[in-house]
């Protein structure tokens, strides 16, 4: 746990291409035996640490209302990004254009994440008609919008923002165009 910590530590303080195995070492208090005991590389030790601080489950939803079950579960995305910091998510979007390893990482975890949301979609609320593949757009989208939101733009995804995600993008694009 300290060696997962430190390491989060010193990638938001030095960012990726900076930061070492001796520093994460003597910031944690080890020797960096016991560290590579533990992780083969920076790579995996910095993805460790992102899979130690993140949980991806998202809520269970109780309700059929798909304009409900969206906005429960974009709230808690929202959230669950906005714990991860900007000066995180910079390091690591820094380190996987620096590091394949990294980025293969990165991407490994974000297919975890993907599929966990794509098994419950939208906590678990059924009985509508979406288009196919709905699940994976949501995925896909709702995740890029919060990060830019909060990367680019410099915003949180408070309540205002997360219903114009649901209104305007999400329920529009999950929903069948119907024929006239």
């Amino acid at each position: 746990m300290a060696i997962l910590d430190a390491t989060l530590k010193l990638l938001v303080e030095v960012g990726y291409d900076q930061l070492s195995i001796e520093s994460i070492a003597t910031e944690a208090g080890v020797g960096k035996p016991t560290v590579y005991r533990r992780h083969t590389g920076k790579a995996a030790l910095v993805a460790a640490a992102v899979e130690h601080r993140a949980a991806s489950v998202p809520p269970a939803v109780r309700t059929d209302d798909l304009r409900q079950a969206l906005l429960q579960t974009v709230e808690w995305l929202a959230a669950q990004i906005a714990v991860q910091e900007i000066g995180l998510l910079g390091a690591l979007f820094a380190g996987m254009r620096s590091d394949p390893e990294l980025a293969a990482e990165m991407r490994r975890i974000l297919r975890r994440d993907e599929a966990v949301m794509t098994e419950r979609p939208f906590g678990g609320a059924q009985g509508e008609n979406l288009v196919p593949g709905a699940a994976a757009l949501f995925a896909e989208i709702a995740p890029a919008l919060i990060v830019h939101r909060l990367v680019v733009v410099g915003e949180p995804s408070d309540r205002n923002f997360v219903k114009h995600i649901v209104d305007d993008i999400l329920l529009p694009l999950l929903r069948p165009a119907h024929s006239s």
